[in-house]
């Protein structure tokens, strides 16, 4: 059996989305046990010249909104990116969860060969559907999770390979 354009996308987008709000929900806690601000936390980064957690969960955010509703030629809804507190950044989470849930295979099957444009740097870059998801939105995603924990792992706050990748014994043949 192959794997389809949706099978690559939407479940794991919302399986890992899910993954990264357990993975703030333990950084909210630990703000408040170890009376820490929790924007601390929020403006956090690992090295002056990167982007801080909240933008990080931005960018993940508007990667998988932006990938979902491209391959399915449907509008790409716009979020502000204001989110200064954890349930504010929550609440994008959610936001975009539910937005996801929205699409079903159909409208993202088939989507392997359409031409997706966006702007790169202030420049029209186009790809084909297979090849944007798989070698453009996928790796961005991933790449932004991991810095997201790695900017709180790197602050104290007790997280795991396991929070990373929390929803894996679903996966596990049994």
């Amino acid at each position: 059996m192959s794997l389809s354009m949706y099978q690559a996308s939407i479940p794991v987008f919302i399986s890992k989305l899910n993954n990264l709000s357990g993975i703030l929900k333990k950084a909210e806690a630990h703000a408040l046990a170890k009376k820490i601000d929790p924007e601390v936390f929020i403006n956090a980064r690992l090295a002056p010249d990167m982007f801080p957690l909240s933008r990080q969960v931005q960018i993940v955010t508007d990667g998988v909104k932006g990938c979902a509703a491209r391959l399915a030629s449907v509008e790409i809804p716009s979020y502000p990116d204001t989110e200064k507190t954890f349930p504010e950044l929550q609440a994008r989470i959610t936001k975009t969860i539910e937005f996801l849930k929205t699409f079903s295979a159909k409208q993202i099957d088939g989507s392997e060969e359409r031409k997706v444009t966006l702007k790169l740097r202030g420049q029209e870059t186009s790809f084909l559907g297979q090849p944007y998801l798989l070698n453009f939105v996928l790796p961005n995603f991933y790449f932004h999770i991991s810095m997201a924990y790695a900017i709180l792992r790197h602050n104290g706050v007790d997280v795991g390979k396991m929070d990373y990748l929390a929803d894996l014994m679903e996966y596990v043949v049994k």
